[in-house]
């Protein structure tokens, strides 16, 4: 990571200092807003998808009109989640993460009261209808939304002010996601600041604890994923974490151009957004009927995995390529929805895989496919993010389990420098450079 002081690099320490100290009380105030609306925002999704769970059952009991109200169910809430980001904030539209970043660059303005409400609402009805979304990228939009509020309100002490507050409430709303500040931290150094200035580092690190304890007085302190600590992998399996971190790349390149390919279609017209929400409707009818499990962001099915639920290897490339459609088709449908936690769910099938081809082809090496899918979600996220270090604390924060490092390094830095070799863009640059593309045609 590139270090650059000299962007606010103050005239002396003690100038340096009393920043600092002015930034103390608005970085606290940013980590309570931030932390509060995340625990709001995961109380409502946790409402919307009990709706779409009791909904399902209710359907399911009618065996001549179930599969058609499902389908209604679908299309309705689809076309509100995704009009009303066209109508009121389209810049809220996906996870909000390449918005972000134009706007840290200064080639995006920040309509913050617009882009909150309409990403929170928006994520809401969405989940209602079962879109393939996570949370955690409107967690970073949202957090970012107050930053940028914030330096609205807050009496100005510099011009620069603004882009730390932005930059560290993203940190925040991503530890409020994931009740991991470490991640939020080394995300907002490591994927949306990309340098090192001391008061970038000393607010975002006091919003994102901030955010983190209230986060964990209202919703707990146990770790996100359920992971039973198992022992430190052999240095014999190595060469298949490597492999995972290949094949991770590889997929990941996959991911990053069909989602920049299913972005170009969205402005086509109202009947292409028409067609587009009526064939995603059907696949989520269909896969809410004979798999609903796969749908939503996917924490609840990543647990299943790591609590030992036993699955095939045809099974497990079957639900990677489902997961992998529905993720592109949500993500494409221009409602608001982030694709940090499907990436994370992909990982963890792509690594589940490796590790179950492991097991079979080399049964000494008493390999537990468990730890290849820990390790998986953060290859395959290095490998689409490009964001490593996030994605191995991240991991480990999630899972409590430093047995972890090891691994977790050798299958993430395979993946990132395979990915640079063959090219293939950061998600969040590319996704950002395809909607500067758009408006330069426009």
């Amino acid at each position: 990571m590139k270090c650059d002081l000299s962007e606010h690099q103050p005239a002396s320490a003690a100038e340096l200092n009393r920043q600092r100290n002015r930034l103390i009380p608005q970085a606290i105030v940013l980590g309570l807003l931030t932390g509060g609306t995340s625990v709001a925002f995961h109380f409502a999704m946790n409402s919307a998808e009990a709706f779409r769970h009791k909904f399902f059952d209710f359907s399911h009991q009618n065996s001549h009109l179930g599969m058609g109200m499902v389908l209604g169910l679908a299309l309705v809430t689809v076309s509100i989640s995704a009009g009303m980001v066209r109508q009121f904030a389209p810049e809220s539209s996906g996870s909000g993460i390449p918005h972000i970043k134009g706007v840290l660059i200064g080639h995006r303005h920040f309509r913050w009261v617009r882009v909150l409400l309409t990403k929170f609402f928006s994520m809401v009805i969405g989940s209602v209808g079962g879109l393939v979304v996570g949370r955690a990228g409107p967690c970073v939009h949202m957090g970012s939304s107050i930053g940028q509020g914030l330096a609205d309100i807050w009496p100005k002490d510099g011009k620069h002010y603004h882009t730390i507050l932005i930059a560290a409430g993203g940190g925040a709303g991503l530890t409020a996601a994931f009740n991991a500040p470490l991640s939020g931290l080394t995300f907002v150094l490591e994927e949306l600041e990309r340098r090192c200035s001391s008061l970038e580092f000393i607010t975002a690190a006091i919003a994102c604890l901030t955010a983190d304890m209230v986060c964990r007085v209202a919703l707990g302190q146990q770790s996100v994923f359920h992971f039973a600590h198992v022992a430190a992998a052999p240095l014999s399996q190595f060469i298949a974490f490597v492999a995972l971190g290949l094949l991770s790349a590889l997929l990941a390149g996959l991911f990053t151009h069909t989602l920049l390919w299913g972005q170009r279609l969205i402005p086509l017209g109202p009947w292409s957004r028409s067609i587009w929400w009526l064939i995603l409707a059907g696949g989520l009818t269909a896969t809410a009927w004979y798999a609903p499990q796969l749908l939503g962001g996917g924490h609840d099915f990543v647990n299943d995995i790591l609590v030992g639920q036993e699955l095939t290897l045809q099974t497990i490339g079957l639900l990677f390529i489902s997961r992998f459609v529905l993720t592109i088709g949500s993500s494409c449908s221009g409602a608001a929805g982030g694709i940090f936690m499907p990436i994370l769910v992909l990982g963890a099938l792509l690594g589940w895989g490796v590790g179950v081809s492991t097991q079979l082809a080399f049964p000494s090496l008493d390999v537990d496919p468990r730890l290849f899918a820990v390790v998986g979600m953060a290859a395959y996220f290095s490998g689409v993010v490009q964001a490593p270090l996030t994605g191995i604390v991240l991991i480990i924060e999630m899972t409590g389990d430093y047995a972890l490092i090891l691994p977790l390094f050798t299958a993430c830095f395979t993946a990132l420098l395979i990915a640079n070799w063959l090219g293939c863009p950061p998600v969040y640059e590319a996704l950002l450079e395809n909607d500067l593309r758009k408006e330069r045609i426009q």
